[in-house]
């Protein structure tokens, strides 16, 4: 299965793989079905997670219910866990929207979802994160996971999104983040996809986020909350669920009174 996974990725887009998958997943939902795995999202079990990975193939990373990867089941957790998103209403905005996540989300009647990205054909609106086409201060919640990483102008897009908070609103700006770095790599001479692949993790990245990643969010006025909510889990739990226990979960707030 891993090596059949790892010749996938290598020869088709992962575009097409996703399409694919959505053509599968019917087939996949019911294929997988156990007790062994849940994805909480769906709330169903599976007797095993579909491996996936674009360096390295993680076994039981995959939802097949779902699509779902191990970031998205946690965050999934928190929010239903520990804040009111799945029970006041909210005005949302989605960046990037993943599909896994934003199937369930439409569905949510106390929730005003906006979806919003460049070129996704997923996404309502097609903006440049970078000039977002909102008022100020018109969500109450932010969802952006792993799109920083491929803004070359990562300050000016997390200048939009404190923009376009409200001012006691909250998002997560999720990236991948190598806390063996004290401070985030970045060198625009490397343009070869492959070199590109090896040094930042994939071929459209443009930086590898280290520990100082919190302080610019905090530079740009948020107040930043560095969970990993996988150590709040018990083993059980993070077996079930297929998450890790080091995952980074940086939860945004923009205060009641600032000076923007």
């Amino acid at each position: 299965m891993k090596r059949a996974a790892r010749w996938m990725l290598g020869i088709f887009p992962r575009t097409w793989l996703q399409h694919l998958a959505n053509l599968l997943l019917p087939f996949l939902d019911f294929y997988y079905r156990g007790d062994r795995f849940t994805d909480p999202i769906n709330g169903k079990s599976y007797r095993s997670f579909l491996p996936y990975g674009y360096v390295k193939i993680r076994p039981n990373a995959l939802s097949p219910g779902t699509l779902s990867l191990e970031r998205h089941r946690l965050i999934w957790l928190y929010l239903q866990r520990e804040t009111s998103f799945f029970s006041l209403d909210a005005n949302v905005l989605h960046m990037a929207p993943e599909k896994a996540l934003m199937t369930r989300l439409r569905k949510l009647k106390h929730l005003t979802y906006t979806t919003c990205d460049l070129e996704s054909p997923l996404a309502e609106v097609k903006a440049d994160i970078c000039d977002l086409p909102f008022p100020d201060a018109s969500f109450d919640w932010i969802l952006c996971n792993h799109v920083l990483e491929h803004i070359p102008n990562d300050t000016k897009a997390m200048q939009e999104l404190y923009r376009v908070l409200k001012p006691g609103g909250k998002a997560l700006l999720q990236v991948p983040l190598n806390t063996a770095l004290e401070e985030t790599f970045e060198d625009d001479s490397i343009v070869d996809k492959a070199t590109r692949t090896k040094v930042f993790g994939q071929y459209d990245h443009v930086r590898v986020y280290g520990k100082d990643y919190f302080e610019k969010l905090r530079q740009t006025g948020f107040e930043v909350n560095e969970i990993q909510y996988g150590k709040s889990l018990t083993k059980t739990e993070r077996v079930r669920f297929s998450v890790t226990k080091d995952e980074y979960i940086p939860l945004c707030l923009r205060p009641t009174l600032d000076h923007t």
